[in-house]
């Protein structure tokens, strides 16, 4: 009768939302970057494994290793800089057979569920924030110097999320924001010299076109060349010769403007905005307190992908690197994603 009631909870109409939205990515991957295939489909497999398991398990019982995540969390950071794989400059993967594994997505959800669960036990006070925060810079810093902005900025995000859900007087909250902004300094400290770059051509990217602007212009003429309908799957000019640089993942939303044009760009943003109000409605009626919390920071954290990634797709935002939830090929990404969205579906249990 129990197992019963618990299926009857099951939100079907957002499992099949992330269904169609993989289904969507997965076609445009596949004329785009045929290389991936068939591994590609193993991380899709796992990603669906751990939706469908988070999904049964209550929050409450996740809460109860929270602690032990955190720890797991900076370990797996630590790893990639003793063992991992480089890549063009970066040490952010982990090779595990034929798969490459990066902590820092697979770690944020896990990340949320620790914060959550520490912020709502009780009010926030001054002594409580500031360790918080101090606990929020380690995992943080060990993304940076990977290094991974992109990643950072949305751990970031969702601490955030996770706190303005809490209970915490205004004055605390100041003084957060206080701290975040004396932070940044260091932050910008210790970024790799390219993404300082990224972000001073950011204003003019025609002041280096064939450097650090040449993504930016590429992936504004490849949504602007896609027009209302597009050129068709695996008739872009831009994606198919190579003239846009990883259309696959960090300039998928532009791949996706130029094959389907304005239409497909716009149903893409209506399948994720549909995650969106499920996310919200999970947070709505939430009663446990860090279950309330770690929806509002995941909450907060796929809407700041979306906004990221298509304005950096525009020109409107700085090249950080940020996937696309769901759509863009990254298997790490899209596991930390259905991780995340089973333990938020998970949440409404109760």
């Amino acid at each position: 009768m129990q197992q019963i009631k618990a299926r009857a909870k099951l939100d079907y109409p957002f499992i099949l939302g992330i269904g169609l939205l993989l289904a969507v990515g997965l076609a445009v991957l596949y004329p785009i970057a045929p290389k991936l295939f068939p591994l590609y489909f193993l991380y899709v497999a796992l990603g669906i494994i751990a939706l469908l398991i988070f999904i049964r398990i209550d929050f409450e019982i996740i809460s109860l290793f929270s602690k032990h995540f955190y720890v797991l969390s900076i370990i797996l950071l630590i790893l990639p800089l003793l063992i991992g794989q480089v890549t063009r400059g970066a040490i952010r993967w982990i090779p595990i057979g034929a798969l490459t594994i990066q902590p820092a997505e697979i770690v944020r959800p896990l990340l949320f569920v620790f914060f959550a669960n520490y912020l709502a036990q009780k009010e926030i006070d001054a002594k409580r924030l500031l360790f918080a925060f101090f606990l929020l810079i380690i995992p943080t810093v060990l993304i940076v110097v990977q290094p991974s902005l992109g990643v950072a900025v949305l751990t970031i995000i969702g601490f955030i999320g996770i706190v303005l859900a809490s209970s915490i007087k205004k004055r605390y909250l100041l003084w957060g924001i206080i701290i975040l902004i004396a932070v940044l300094p260091l932050i910008w400290q210790i970024m790799a010299g390219y993404q300082k770059q990224r972000i001073l051509t950011f204003v003019d990217p025609s002041k280096d076109p064939f450097g650090t602007g040449y993504n930016a212009i590429q992936s504004m003429i490849s949504v602007g060349s896609g027009k209302l309908f597009g050129r068709g799957l695996g008739k872009g000019v831009q994606t198919q010769l190579a003239f846009l640089p990883e259309r696959h993942t960090d300039f998928i939303f532009a791949s996706v403007a130029e094959e389907l044009g304005f239409v497909g760009a716009i149903l893409l943003l209506a399948g994720s905005f549909y995650i969106l109000s499920r996310l919200v409605n999970i947070l709505e009626n939430a009663q446990n307190p860090a279950a309330r919390a770690f929806v509002s920071g995941l909450t907060l954290t796929y809407f700041a992908q979306i906004a990221v990634h298509v304005g950096m797709n525009l020109g409107l935002l700085p090249i950080t690197g940020v996937p696309f939830p769901l759509v863009s090929a990254g298997g790490s990404s899209l596991l930390a994603t259905m991780m995340g969205l089973g333990i938020a579906m998970g949440a409404r249990r109760r």
